[in-house]
């Protein structure tokens, strides 16, 4: 979403910060009802608990979107333009895809090598969205 919304549109700050929060929440509200729907196609009870569950369980979908929201709402103290307030807030998200990559991985159990292979993979996926930001800029 920063990649596009900063490369093709002219939106002000706060309307990106806005934008960015709001996709984060609609992509954990259709996480929450994904699990639930999940739950309920096999034959488990919905209740308040579960939806409690798993809306703590997607949590982090919120949460990614929060750096980088914040990026770009210092990035004016920083001296920055819109585009690279934009480039912030991408740098900020890979970064923390990055970190979370390799920390989840970690935490499962994987080898340092092994963890650190998965935060390059991630790595490139993150290259591959600045490469469109990129191309979408020009």
């Amino acid at each position: 979403m920063i990649a596009t919304a900063s490369a093709v549109g002219d939106f002000p700050r706060v309307q990106l910060i806005v934008l960015l929060l709001v996709t984060g929440a609609v992509f954990w509200a259709a996480h929450v009802y994904a699990h639930l729907a999940g739950e309920r196609l096999v034959g488990l009870p919905v209740g308040w608990p579960e939806v409690r569950r798993a809306g703590r369980r997607e949590l982090p979908i919120i949460e990614a979107a929060v750096l980088p929201a914040a990026a770009l709402a210092v990035s004016p103290l920083l001296g920055l333009g819109p585009s690279g307030a934009g480039w912030l807030a991408l740098s900020v998200a890979a970064a923390q895809q990055f970190s979370w990559a390799l920390f989840g991985a970690l935490n499962a159990g994987a080898s340092r090598t092994q963890a650190v292979i998965e935060g390059l993979v991630n790595l490139v996926f993150v290259l591959l969205i600045v490469a469109a930001k990129g191309a979408l800029a020009h």
